[in-house]
């Protein structure tokens, strides 16, 4: 059976309703970054989903062709993340989502190489006749944060982001998003096949001891 990441890691994929701290280790990842409204149909948003997944599958399918990555197995795909920020904004600002920095993500299994990486990089853009370049591999420590499962419209986060914010007062942390620490979203719904009112998105944000 393939591994799949959201089902041994439940604690960074699947959390409750209600937020939580987690501490989040240190993991690699293909990611795109950008900026834009990511409801533009040609922004670089919906172009960089594009160069993950493309890189993403050709590292997933390598075991059949004539590349072998040492410790390969079989796995699914992990789940679309994303980082957001706005330059100037203390946290999100969803009335202009024109002025959205990102960095899109796919978690990649601990046994993918930056040589395997790139590689990987070379296949797909020689293959699928596209500049892959832009993605590139990222190691990222998150650390402590506060995460909640969020059901529902992506534009009706923020009730559910100020219940984190205040539970992490509670516990004796604040919010501690800055040039190296993002809100974070994992998407574990496709927007396209599910209902809006039951979209699920994991949301992260971190935090340190006050």
């Amino acid at each position: 059976m393939a591994f799949d990441f959201k089902k041994e890691y439940r604690e960074f994929y699947l959390p409750p309703k209600k937020p939580g701290i987690v501490t989040v280790p240190a993991m690699n990842y293909i990611a795109v970054r950008g900026k834009g409204d990511p409801n533009q149909e040609e922004g670089e948003y919906k172009k960089s989903i594009g160069l993950l997944y493309g890189i993403a599958f050709t590292i997933k399918m390598s075991y059949k062709g004539n590349y072998k990555i040492d410790g390969y197995f079989p796995y699914v795909v992990p789940p679309l993340e994303g980082f957001w920020w706005q330059e100037g904004v203390e946290g999100i600002d969803y009335a202009h989502k024109e002025k959205f920095n990102f960095i899109s993500l796919i978690r990649l299994p601990d046994f993918v190489r930056k040589e395997d990486f790139d590689w990987a990089v070379k296949e797909a853009s020689e293959k699928k006749k596209t500049d892959f370049s832009k993605a590139e591999f990222l190691t990222y420590e998150e650390g402590k944060c506060v995460q909640c499962m969020h059901i529902g419209s992506y534009d009706e986060e923020p009730r559910t982001i100020k219940a984190m914010h205040e539970f992490a007062e509670e516990k004796g942390y604040r919010v501690d998003i800055g040039d190296t620490r993002r809100h974070h979203e994992i998407y574990l719904s496709d927007p396209r096949r599910c209902d809006v009112t039951r979209r699920k998105t994991v949301i992260r944000i971190p935090i340190k001891k006050i």
